[in-house]
């Protein structure tokens, strides 16, 4: 127990420390998207960007009770068979297939889809428990802020390798599909009252959507 106190009040005491080297990893993941000659290479370090983000967040979580992992778990493994679902049969969200961005597929689906979606749902949530807002307006604010997100996301998100919608522009079904999977996630959150309260979540969520929103002004 003293270990792990140890370890958390470390963790706290060098918070300044992660939001700086978050800021210069981004900063280098928008120089290296909007340089061509090594967009390519980065392009095939953005799982490695995702499973980095992720494990700094995890970091600041604090204690994982079992309540939370199986339903960190529900989420991941929920989020990747719906998408497994919509790439291959374009029901949910549109007809739109992956790149290489992702990472390696599984049935056409990057293994890693699962991760993206466990994170933004959870700084999302992260971002709402930072208001005294009522629950059911938090886990509506949190579906709200993954829309935003998306609808952000999906401007660059070809030109990344990440996916590609066969029609222009992105279906609305896509964006409603979001926006309900987010809702039920968020809701499940809510609900049984996982804990998402993150120092350095929101930071991250803020971190990630500027940098999508300054790759867009510079691919563009």
């Amino acid at each position: 127990m003293i270990g792990t106190k140890n370890i958390a009040n470390s963790l706290q005491a060098n918070y300044r420390y992660f939001v700086l080297f978050l800021l210069i990893f981004y900063a280098a993941g928008l120089a290296g998207f909007s340089i061509p000659a090594s967009r390519s290479l980065f392009v095939h370090l953005t799982p490695f960007a995702l499973l980095l983000s992720s494990f700094i967040v995890a970091l600041f979580h604090g204690k994982f009770s079992q309540k939370a992992i199986l339903v960190l778990v529900f989420i991941f493994t929920a989020s990747f068979i719906v998408e497994l679902i919509g790439v291959n049969t374009g029901a949910i969200f549109g007809s739109y297939t992956y790149g290489h961005g992702l990472g390696i597929k599984l049935f056409n689906t990057p293994l890693i889809i699962g991760l993206n979606w466990l994170l933004l749902v959870y700084v999302s949530n992260s971002v709402m428990e930072k208001t005294n807002w009522h629950a059911a307006i938090k886990v509506f604010g949190a579906a709200f802020l993954l829309l935003a997100y998306d609808v952000l996301l999906e401007q660059v998100a070809p030109q990344l390798s990440m996916w590609t919608f066969y029609q222009s522009p992105v279906p609305l079904q896509n964006y409603v599909a979001w926006f309900v999977l987010a809702l039920l996630f968020s809701l499940a959150i809510s609900v049984l009252k996982i804990d998402t309260k993150n120092r350095i979540a929101p930071v991250v969520f803020g971190i990630q959507t500027l940098f999508f929103a300054l790759l867009l002004l510079t691919l563009n």
